[in-house]
């Protein structure tokens, strides 16, 4: 599989990791649009919101981010999940987006 996020998942790319569980993963984003920026990914491939068996997914993302903010001390923060190439959705593996900090820029 090409898939970039499978590559980190399966540590065949480097990448900061920041969480990881038997489930999710994740790590700093490389092209960061806020202070903090993490992008979370279920370890499965999976690739959209939209996909089937993507709601368990998401509530395991959503479990992950907040164990993390939690950590990190992080009270205010978005999240932010692209769905398709026409909403900036760039890689088809579905993740999710968190930004804290100033100057927070939509991904």
């Amino acid at each position: 599989m090409d898939c970039v996020f499978c590559k980190i998942v399966h540590k065949e790319l480097p990448a900061q990791i920041v969480y990881e569980d038997n489930k999710v993963m994740a790590f700093k984003d490389i092209h960061p649009k806020a202070f903090y920026h993490i992008l979370l990914v279920p370890k499965e491939h999976i690739e959209s919101v939209n996909s089937e068996r993507s709601e368990e997914k998401i509530k395991d993302l959503i479990f992950a981010v907040k164990h993390i903010i939690s950590k990190e001390g992080i009270s205010d923060y978005k999240l932010v999940f692209n769905v398709g190439k026409k909403a900036g959705q760039t890689i088809e593996h579905l993740h999710m987006h968190c930004l804290a900090g100033t100057n927070i820029q939509m991904p």
